[in-house]
């Protein structure tokens, strides 16, 4: 297994993280807030403004090894969890970097990490930009299929 990186590292990777963050903040005007989580100094969120979806937010959270990250897609089914799940499942085939998972309250998120050897300003992007075009994207047949009777006309 290779060595854990020291805390001087790590400091300075979330420093550098604190600096991509702003400065996507600045260049997306679909963000509505980035920053650091106060409770978890090691944790960083940035909400964004989408069409589909009020808003998402994506949680960057930094390892020894690795940033994982995260978001919220949509609760827990009300209505045929099975086939919801089973689209999830499909649909994860054609996700680079993420993937489809079920987390507390048996919500649905989309999860991923990567190594912090590889962690770049342009990794960041790429992270950002595919969980909210995941959630774009799915967000609208996935609830319809979880909350059917309640988009019936």
């Amino acid at each position: 297994m290779s060595e854990l990186f020291s805390e001087p590292d790590i400091e300075v990777i979330a420093r550098h993280i604190d600096e991509w963050l702003g400065a996507y903040r600045q260049s997306h005007e679909d963000v509505v807030d980035a920053g650091r989580d106060p409770e978890a100094p090691r944790r960083w969120f940035i909400r964004m403004h989408g069409e589909e979806k009020e808003f998402t937010t994506i949680w960057l959270t930094l390892g020894q090894r690795t940033l994982r990250y995260e978001t919220y897609v949509m609760p827990a089914p009300e209505e045929n969890a099975e086939q919801l799940y089973e689209q999830a499942l499909r649909r994860n085939a054609k996700l680079t970097g993420a993937h489809f998972s079920i987390g507390v309250e048996n919500a649905l998120f989309l999860r991923g990490e990567l190594p912090i050897t590889v962690l770049s300003e342009i990794e960041i992007d790429r992270v950002i930009g595919t969980l909210f075009a995941a959630v774009e994207t799915h967000f609208p047949v996935l609830i319809r299929i979880g909350f059917a009777s309640r988009f019936a006309e």
